[in-house]
């Protein structure tokens, strides 16, 4: 018995393309499509970083500690970011298409259709610390991306700043805030010059001060002690430096029961503050 019409052709369709694919094998495979070679990007104006990205530049443009001094944005991009008029803006803003986005951030940056230059965010001192029961502190992690990504974390479990040595730290960039999708803006980063120096001043303000460290002496959720609570992780690879393991009030482990005992910083410091948000309330 014969199959409907659409049926045979469909297997046709499908036996042709293996035949296809058998011949192109036994010929070294089809020609490699030639992709265009990754440009680099510019360098900013002096004294200026360049954000991009949807989410960071709305963060950016809502936060109003932040000067911004140029923008360059696609007519989608200014749509999807709800901006009526760009010229009621208080900044220079050239609509553009995408390449010329491309040929300031580098073609591998995923800029969404917006870039803005805007001056640094001033780092705070350890006195602005507000009402807050959770704070997360940085033993000099250098990578930008996942200290962004440990920013985004600690926006979400509502963690009231994010310390970090003012040497051995990654500077604001585009990058670090792609990275953070627009947690840059929302909450204080605070730069020490001495992190046991800074570590004592937390434990005098009744933080419990803990070191994530594999070999810790106890699991993290075991603990806690304390009404507040900072967070202290380390470098990957190196983890916590000497002088920290001593400072700080106790050294705890993620156990992982798997094959694999370590994570990635950022990874570590989004289940630590997990389980001390659950700890906390």
């Amino acid at each position: 018995m014969t199959g409907k019409p659409e049926d045979r052709a469909a297997k046709d369709t499908h036996y042709a393309k293996l035949r296809r694919q058998f011949r192109d094998q036994k010929a070294g495979g089809p020609p490699a499509r030639r992709e265009r070679p990754a440009t680099p990007g510019k360098r900013g104006p002096e004294g200026l970083i360049r954000l991009y990205g949807i989410h960071t530049v709305k963060a950016a443009l809502d936060n109003p500690a932040r000067t911004i001094r140029k923008m360059l944005v696609t007519r989608n991009a200014l749509e999807r970011l709800e901006i009526a008029d760009a010229s009621a803006l208080p900044f220079t803003v050239e609509i553009v298409d995408p390449r010329a986005i491309d040929k300031e951030t580098g073609s591998d940056a995923v800029h969404q259709g917006v870039m803005i230059e805007a001056e640094p965010l001033a780092a705070k001192p350890l006195s602005v610390l507000g009402e807050t029961d959770l704070l997360l502190i940085l033993d000099q992690v250098t990578d930008p991306h996942n200290v962004g990504a440990i920013m985004r974390s600690a926006v979400a479990f509502n963690a009231g700043a994010l310390i970090t040595t003012a040497r051995h730290s990654p500077q604001e960039s585009g990058v670090l805030a792609k990275a953070a999708s627009g947690a840059l803006e929302l909450i204080p980063l605070v730069e020490v010059r001495n992190l046991s120096d800074a570590l004592s001043e937390v434990a005098a303000l009744g933080f419990q001060t803990i070191g994530l460290d594999s070999e810790g002496g106890a699991e993290l959720e075991q603990s806690f002690s304390a009404k507040k609570v900072a967070l202290v992780l380390g470098a990957e690879g190196k983890g916590l430096r000497q002088k920290t393991r001593e400072t700080v009030d106790t050294l705890a482990r993620l156990d992982m029961p798997g094959v694999i005992k370590s994570l990635n910083v950022s990874n570590a410091a989004a289940l630590s503050l997990y389980a001390a948000r659950k700890h906390l309330g």
